[in-house]
């Protein structure tokens, strides 16, 4: 007999995961328009409420090449502030409980976040990134692979000493955009390598969309064989062929269970246009289309974590709330559906149903609760055709 259960189908996956947020910065960091510090710390602080405990919200590179993060040290200070405690003590949420992490790829990035550490404003959590393609990398970073891994090495070292923790995130597991396909592999190896030298965890990335599910499983499948401790290892999906819902069931199937996403689906490239002004960035957008290269939209991930039955500690109508509230922000319509449409409700919605359907069935004789003919019989009698053979 076929087995119906999806959870012994499917024995690894979890039945509570962790979902973070990287809209402040991810998110954000490909938009060409700056966006206000009094919104980068209300879409923050709304999205802690709502249930968020890891949140990305700096990159700590040089503004000159990144201005969209010029007011980092602002924002930061106000998730050590006192009105920031006090609004969590509202809610029964403990601040330290939320870790707050910033993006820094350079030593001299590194550097800073130490230095606003001792200030006591600075994050919990660093991340630097190395590509399995040297190419991409290099489009990153400026180094080569076996200079940057040096570099990760001495950094991720004096991350620990100041009582930080460091992300190690492994990018293009999938394939990469500039040199097309990759070995999995590769990105196995370079997972050790981040363990190695110290990190904490491993964020694994698709930055360009090239994942499909079929692969997304065998990966993690691979990664939790030899590192059998899922709360090591994060996955992170952009969205460019409308398919990282599949890379999430894959992974979940996989038995991962941390994900991360963002408001309306934002994200991709630093920008290298802000305003009125060309910018550094990294360079050219490698994809066709910079518009569509952002993450798996947070208001999607929700509503579909939310719908498998798997415990993610987010108020599910606030991260709708707050997905409608962005495209304001935004000035344009976002990626995600569920913010629009949100999710099944199972009471249904009456007030679209057409009048006259109980008048009719009343004049026709029929019960309020029959479907099927009178005369029919109660059980189908299927033709023989169609029956399982013998």
């Amino acid at each position: 007999m076929t087995e119906y259960d999806y959870w012994k189908i499917f024995p690894r996956m979890p039945k509570k995961v962790m979902i973070g947020d990287i809209t402040i910065r991810d998110g954000f960091q490909h938009e060409e328009k700056f966006i206000s510090t009094a919104a980068k710390i209300y879409y923050a602080e709304e999205l802690i409420l709502a249930g968020c405990r890891e949140i990305e919200i700096v990159n700590l590179g040089n503004p000159a090449g990144i201005p969209q993060f010029r007011d980092a040290e602002d924002v930061l200070a106000y998730f050590r502030s006192d009105k920031f405690k006090k609004r969590c003590a509202g809610k029964n949420i403990n601040p330290d409980d939320i870790i707050f992490s910033a993006v820094t790829i350079r030593e001299a990035a590194v550097d800073r976040a130490i230095e606003l550490r001792q200030r006591g404003i600075g994050p919990d959590r660093l991340l630097m990134m190395v590509s399995t393609d040297e190419e991409h990398h290099f489009a990153n970073s400026g180094t080569t692979l076996p200079e940057y891994w040096k570099e990760a090495e001495r950094c991720t070292k004096k991350c620990n000493d100041a009582g930080m923790k460091m992300c190690g995130v492994v990018s293009t597991i999938w394939g990469s955009p500039i040199s097309g396909a990759t070995k999995l592999e590769e990105a196995v190896i370079f997972t050790k390598r981040w363990f190695e030298i110290g990190a904490y965890d491993i964020e694994h990335a698709d930055h360009d969309g090239s994942a499909s599910a079929a692969e997304v499983y065998r990966y993690f499948a691979m990664i939790l064989d030899e590192m059998p401790i899922p709360e090591l290892h994060l996955a992170h999906f952009h969205e460019t062929k409308r398919v990282a819902s599949a890379s999430v069931l894959a992974s979940l199937h996989a038995g991962i269970t941390r994900f991360e996403g963002t408001l309306g689906g934002l994200g991709g490239q630093p920008a290298n246009f802000l305003d009125d002004t060309p910018v550094r960035g990294t360079g050219d957008y490698y994809y066709r289309d910079p518009r569509y290269v952002g993450l798996i939209c947070l208001e999607d991930l929700v509503v579909m974590i939310d719908e498998l039955g798997i415990e993610h500690g987010y108020d599910v109508d606030k991260v709708l709330r707050l997905g409608k509230l962005m495209e304001k922000t935004i000035g344009r319509r976002l990626r995600s559906e569920a913010a629009i449409n949100g999710r099944t409700e199972k009471e249904g919605h009456r007030h679209f149903a057409r009048p006259g359907l109980r008048p009719k069935k009343e004049k026709r004789g029929e019960k309020p609760d029959q479907i099927y003919p009178a005369e029919w019989p109660a059980v189908p009698v299927l033709p023989e055709c169609f029956k399982k053979p013998a």
